[in-house]
């Protein structure tokens, strides 16, 4: 008889790229996840540039792909995050997931459980942006 295996609650969000806001449309470009339990706070993006495009033929490419770097940034914490380098991974979470009018916005803040907060987070990933 296995042992049973102990689940954590997360948060994730999807990050969207929505390169004109007053129209709606977006591409999802990546997941943040955040599980309080492990202190653990992730980030997986990526821009497939091809669909941003179809969307906007002069949406800004390098603008956004600046921001998923900033984005990477502060879930990684130390002093590339700049001013949130100090916030708890909680607080970053909350930060990077508050709603923004911007090209590039969180969506929802869905919750889950699993044993394995990485493991989760490349699901995510190659489910919803991959």
């Amino acid at each position: 008889m296995s042992g049973s295996v102990e689940l954590y609650e997360y948060e994730y969000a999807v990050l969207r790229a929505v390169p004109r806001v007053e129209r709606g449309e977006c591409v999802n470009i990546g997941v943040l996840l955040y599980c309080r339990r492990h202190e653990h706070l992730g980030a997986r993006t990526h821009l497939d540039q091809s669909r941003l495009l179809a969307l906007d033929p002069v949406a800004d490419v390098a603008g956004v792909r600046r921001a998923l770097h900033g984005v990477e940034a502060v879930c990684a914490g130390g002093p590339a995050a700049g001013p949130a380098a100090g916030d708890s991974p909680g607080q970053r979470f909350r930060w990077l997931t508050a709603p923004r009018s911007a090209v590039v916005q969180p969506g929802p803040v869905h919750t889950g459980f699993t044993a394995d907060p990485e493991a989760e987070l490349r699901r995510l990933f190659e489910q919803l942006v991959l």
